[in-house]
């Protein structure tokens, strides 16, 4: 290994992207300490945000311009927090380090160094069984988010989308109920056009400016 190398980070959600976001901010913490203590010179950072774990690393923007930038550079190590920071996806993880390796690169996980550089049986094995348990904790989590949101749905009815005017505008949908309801006279009830109108007359409008529709107040009203 060379005494210099360039950095890799990535963060999956656009909620953890920011230098001020604990994800990158642990990233390169480890990183920078692992290269201080090993007196390796970090050239250069590279960051590809919001970027999912299991993209090719050739479609990844931060990954692409640190390979043009290594293309001309001493560096020949790539430092990354873990092996899933390279790719959670083990397909993309295995073939992402091959492609790596036939360029002349080291990929070095700074929480087990020879995760990438070690080719006997074993330390194959072990990269193997790594990555497969990061996919699996991948997967468990997509499910338990699944099973969260149709539990939320089954409880409120509603889970992800645009917020209903019940929830953004509550008065709204009770005056348009209340003019959609039967005379208790003649027994009929307004027309959705005549509900808009009125609505309309009273400040309650489209966000846009504009009348309801009738199909919007069929909305309001069920």
């Amino acid at each position: 290994m060379t005494n210099s190398a360039v950095a890799y980070f990535r963060t999956s959600s656009a909620t953890n992207v920011g230098a001020d976001k604990d994800s990158l901010k642990r990233q390169a913490e480890a990183v920078q300490s692992y290269a201080k203590a090993n007196g390796i010179e970090i050239v250069r950072e590279f960051y590809d945000a919001a970027v999912s774990g299991a993209d090719p690393i050739h479609e990844r923007d931060g990954f692409a311009e640190m390979l043009a930038y290594m293309a001309g550079n001493g560096a020949r190590t790539i430092l990354v927090e873990n092996a899933s920071r390279f790719a959670r996806d083990l397909t993309v993880q295995l073939t992402g380090h091959s492609m790596l390796k036939s360029l002349g690169y080291d990929l070095v996980p700074v929480d087990a160094p020879s995760h990438f550089l070690d080719d006997t049986p074993t330390a194959v094995m072990v990269r193997s069984i790594l990555g497969a348990v990061s996919e699996f904790e991948k997967a468990q989590l997509v499910s338990k988010l699944k099973a969260a949101r149709v539990r939320k749905k089954k409880e409120t009815g509603k889970c992800e989308g645009r917020k209903s005017y019940q929830e953004t505008n509550p008065d709204l949908v009770k005056e348009a109920k209340r003019l959609r309801r039967r005379n208790p006279v003649s027994g009929k009830r307004k027309s959705l056009q005549r509900v808009s109108k009125e609505l309309f007359e009273q400040g309650y409008m489209t966000a846009k400016g504009k009348p309801f529709s009738a199909a919007q107040v069929s909305r309001l009203v069920a």
